[in-house]
C-alpha cells in the first residue's frame, strides 16, 4: 500500500478524513497492530466477506465524517458469526441516520480486553507536528491527563511521556488489576511520532490524528479505532534568515543613523540621542532630517542615501505611513533598521502597511528589527534606549517582543546585578525574527546565558530545532507572555481539543534546552543563578542544604524547595554529629535546616560559619547551599560582620571542595533605609565573588530550581 496514494485517493474524493478503514490501512504500514478486518459494501456480501475472521467480532459503519460511532449506533461489539454481521449490516442499513452517512462497513476480529490508552496528533501551526499520549476513560475525558511533544521524539521523550501522566501508575497495575506493557506504548508512539514517523512522513497532509482507543495489555497493543483528519500544507514562515555574523554588526555598529528627531522640540529620537551620548556611544550619530542643518548639536544629513558613510543600525521613529518610503531610498547605506513606530502588522488595518514595509526595506538593502518596538541595548557596541543603563558588557543575552518589559529586565535585573550582552526588543519580528536572534546569541562568545519573553513565535519549528541543536549549549530562560489565551475555536478530533494554545510550548520546555518560568521576577532570578553559577549536568541538583538564622524562615523555606521539586532532607549520622561536636549555644540545630541564631553565627568573631560549613560539605555532600541571613536581628548585636565572614567562609570551602556544590544567598531586610543600603552593598561584594544573591528564600527556591531542570534537560541530551 502506497500511504500517500491513499491520503491522495480521499481528497480526490474530496473527504475531510480519512475514514476508519483506511486509517487502520495507513497504521499498519507504519507498524501499528490493527485488528483483522475486512470492508463490505451492503448487507448481501456480509456473511460471505466476514467468514474468515475469529468471532467475537465488532460491525462499524464506515463515514470519513462519523465522529462518536456508538452514539448513532454506528457500531456492534460481540457479535457472534457471520449470520449475525449479516443481521448488524441489516440494521443499520434500516437506520436513517446511518445509511445517509455510510460510505459501507467494516468487520473486525475484536481486541481482547486490555486498558485503553489515548494517542493523538495534530499539527501545530508554530511548532509543526506534536504526538499526544493520555489513559483512557475519565482520565483524558475530564481530567485532561495528557502529555504533549513535540515530533520527532526519541525512545527517552516517549518514556518520560507516560510517566508524566497522573495516572500513569495504573500502567503498572493497582488494586489487582495487572500492568500492561510501556514498552508497547512506546513503541507506538515512536513509529506515529518518531524521527521516521507517520506524523512527520504526512505532515502536509494531516492536520488531526485520534487513536482511540489503543488498547494494551502485557503482551502488546492494538489499535481498534482512529480517525485521521486532512489539512492543506502548512504555510512557511514568511522572510528570509539573518544569519548570525550578519547581526554582529548590530550589536557593535560603527555608526548610527536616526529619524525623526526635531531640531525645534523634543520627540522620542531626539531623547534616544540623547541617552546615546549620555550611554558614551564612540561612533558618529547622523540624524536624518530633510531641512535642518543640525540636530541636537550633530550635522543633519536630509536622507539615508546622503550618509557620508554606510552605517549599522538606524533608529526609526516616524509616522508608520512615511516609513517605506524612506527605507526603500536607503539605496544599501544602512544594514539594519529599528523600526519604534507601531500601526503596523499589531492591528488589522496596518498587515498591508507592515507587507509593504518589508518590501520597501529590501529594495532600500536593509533588515528590519520590529516595527513595534522600543529599541536596542548592547554595552559592548555603546548603544542604548534605557536611561543609565549598566555600561559593562556582561554575558546575559535577552531577546523581548515587549517594549516596556525590556526596560524593566534592563533596570530591575540591574539592581539585582545582572549584567548583560544585549537585548533586543523586536516587537512584531516581521523581518528580523526571534530565531535569528536566538541563533546569534547561541554562537556568540560574549553571551553564555539567553532570556526570551515571547508571546508568540513566527517559527517555533526553527526555534525547536535550534534549541535540540548540539550547538545550543547554552542556557535558555523563557518567560511567555499570553498563556491565558484561548485555544482554537473548534477542533476536528479529540487530540485537537485537548490541544490548547500552550500544548506546544510545554512541550518545547519538556524537549529543549530551556526552562519555562511564569513571572518577570522568576525570569530575573533564574537569570542571576545562571549568571553566578555553572550547570553541572553531570550531577544534577537535587539535595539542597538551608544555613541560617531564623527557624520558621527555615522550616517555610524547606516547603518552598520541595514545592520547587527540590529537597531538603535531613543530614546523614556523620554529618549530624560533627555539627553537633561543635557545641554551639543553646538554640542551634543541626538536621537540616541548620538554624544559628545570631549569637551562635558571632562565635569565634564570626569564623564559626565556615567551621560549619567545612562539615556540611564534607560529611553531607549536598548539591546546592542556600545560605540566608535575616539582617535585623544583627543590628545593636556586636561588632562582628556576619556577611563579611560568610562570604569568605563560602570562598573558602568551595576552594577546598570545588564543583562539589551551588550556593546561594538570601539576605533579608525589614525595609528600613539602613538595612536596604548594606543589604545593597552585601550584594554587590558577594556577587563580585560568584555567589548570586535573593531577597527572600522564595525567590532562591525558584532560581535554584531553574538551574536544576536546565542540568537535567543538558545530562538527557548529552
Amino acid at each position: 500500500m502506497d500511504p500517500h496514494a491513499l491520503i491522495a485517493e480521499a481528497r480526490v474524493a474530496g473527504a475531510a478524513a480519512l475514514d476508519e478503514h483506511a486509517g487502520k490501512r495507513l497504521l499498519a504500514h507504519y507498524g501499528v497492530a490493527v485488528p483483522r478486518s475486512v470492508a463490505i459494501a451492503d448487507p448481501a456480501t456480509a456473511r460471505e466477506a466476514s467468514a474468515h475472521l475469529t468471532p467475537p467480532l465488532v460491525v462499524k459503519a464506515i463515514a470519513p465524517n462519523i465522529g462518536h460511532k456508538s452514539e448513532l449506533g454506528a457500531v456492534r461489539l460481540g457479535v457472534a458469526d457471520a449470520a449475525a454481521v449479516s443481521a448488524a449490516v441489516a440494521a443499520m442499513e434500516a437506520d436513517a441516520r446511518i445509511s445517509a452517512l455510510r460510505t459501507g462497513y467494516l468487520v473486525e476480529e475484536q481486541a481482547a480486553s486490555g486498558l485503553e490508552v489515548v494517542v493523538g496528533g495534530l499539527r501545530d501551526p508554530r511548532f509543526g507536528p506534536l504526538i499526544m499520549v493520555g489513559l483512557g476513560g475519565v482520565l483524558v475525558e475530564v481530567l485532561a491527563d495528557v502529555a504533549f511533544r513535540i515530533c520527532p521524539i526519541t525512545e527517552r521523550e516517549a518514556a518520560a511521556m507516560l510517566a508524566s501522566l497522573r495516572g500513569a501508575p495504573i500502567l503498572d497495575g493497582v488494586r489487582g488489576a495487572a500492568g500492561v506493557s510501556r514498552a508497547a506504548i512506546v513503541e507506538v508512539l515512536l513509529r506515529l511520532g518518531g524521527e521516521d514517523g507517520l506524523l512527520l512522513r504526512h505532515a502536509d497532509a494531516l492536520a488531526e490524528m485520534d487513536v482511540n482507543p489503543l488498547i494494551v495489555s502485557a503482551s502488546g497493543a492494538v489499535a481498534v479505532d482512529a480517525r485521521f483528519v486532512l489539512g492543506d500544507p502548512p504555510v512557511g514562515a514568511d522572510g528570509d534568515r539573518c544569519d548570525a555574523e550578519a547581526l554582529g554588526a548590530l550589536f557593535a555598529p560603527r555608526a548610527v543613523a536616526v529619524i525623526g528627531a526635531s531640531s525645534s522640540s523634543t520627540t522620542i529620537a531626539n531623547t534616544f540621542i540623547r541617552r546615546m551620548k549620555d550611554f558614551g556611544y564612540p561612533g558618529a550619530i547622523y540624524p536624518i532630517h530633510p531641512k535642518a542643518a543640525e540636530v541636537e548639536g550633530l550635522a543633519a544629513c536630509p536622507s539615508l542615501a546622503a550618509l557620508p558613510e554606510p552605517v549599522d543600525y538606524a533608529y526609526v521613529a516616524i509616522a508608520a505611513e512615511r516609513i517605506p518610503d524612506v527605507l526603500a531610498s536607503a539605496e544599501g547605506r544602512v544594514r539594519f533598521v529599528q523600526v519604534i513606530s507601531s500601526g503596523f502588522g499589531e492591528v488589522p488595518a496596518g498587515q498591508a502597511l507592515e507587507r509593504e514595509l518589508l518590501a520597501a526595506a529590501r529594495r532600500g538593502g536593509c533588515r528590519v528589527i520590529g516595527p513595534n518596538c522600543l529599541g536596542l541595548y548592547s554595552p559592548r557596541g555603546g548603544v542604548s534606549f534605557s536611561v543609565a543603563a549598566p555600561r559593562e558588557t556582561g554575558c546575559i543575552g535577552v531577546i523581548s517582543q515587549s517594549g516596556g518589559l525590556s526596560t524593566d529586565i534592563i533596570k530591575r535585573g540591574q539592581w539585582r546585578g545582572l549584567r548583560f550582552s544585549g537585548l533586543v526588543s523586536i516587537g512584531n519580528s516581521a523581518d528580523v525574527s526571534v530565531t535569528d536572534l536566538l541563533d546569534f546569541y547561541l554562537e556568540d562568545t560574549a553571551t553564555r546565558v539567553v532570556g526570551m519573553y515571547l508571546e508568540d513565535v513566527r517559527d517555533g519549528r526553527r526555534l525547536f530545532e535550534l534549541l535540540r541543536s548540539g550547538s545550543a549549549a547554552k542556557p535558555v530562560v523563557l518567560l511567555r507572555g499570553g498563556r491565558s489565551r484561548l485555544g482554537r475555536a473548534a477542533a476536528a478530533s479529540h487530540t485537537g481539543a485537548l490541544a490548547g494554545e500552550g500544548r506546544g510550548w510545554d512541550a518545547l520546555a519538556a524537549q529543549a534546552r530551556c526552562v519555562m518560568v511564569d513571572t518577570l521576577d522568576e525570569f530575573l532570578d533564574a537569570l542571576l543563578a545562571l549568571q553566578q553559577l555553572e550547570l553541572r549536568p553531570a550531577r544534577p541538583t537535587r539535595e539542597v542544604a538551608l544555613f541560617g538564622n531564623g527557624g520558621g524562615a527555615s522550616v517555610i523555606a524547606t516547603d518552598l524547595f520541595a514545592d520547587a521539586g527540590l529537597a531538603v532532607s535531613p543530614f546523614p549520622r556523620a554529618a549530624k554529629a560533627a555539627l553537633e561536636a561543635l557545641r554551639l549555644p543553646p538554640g542551634t540545630s543541626f538536621a537540616n535546616p541548620v538554624d544559628t541564631p545570631v549569637r551562635t553565627l558571632q562565635q569565634d568573631e564570626g569564623r564559626v560559619a565556615a567551621r560549619i560549613l567545612d562539615i556540611i560539605y564534607r560529611d553531607a555532600r549536598p548539591d546546592a547551599i542556600v545560605m540566608h541571613l535575616n539582617l535585623a536581628a544583627f543590628v545593636g548585636r556586636g561588632e562582628v560582620d556576619p556577611v563579611e565572614n560568610l562570604m569568605r567562609a563560602a570562598l573558602g570551602v568551595q576552594a577546598r571542595y570545588p564543583g562539589q556544590a551551588h550556593f546561594l544567598l538570601a539576605l533579608r531586610s525589614d525595609g528600613s533605609p539602613e538595612l536596604d543600603a548594606s543589604k545593597r552593598a552585601y550584594r554587590e561584594r558577594a556577587l563580585a565573588v560568584g555567589i548570586p544573591v535573593y531577597d527572600e528564600l522564595a525567590n532562591a527556591a525558584v532560581a535554584l530550581a531553574a538551574v536544576s531542570r536546565l542540568e537535567e534537560r543538558f545530562r538527557a541530551m548529552a
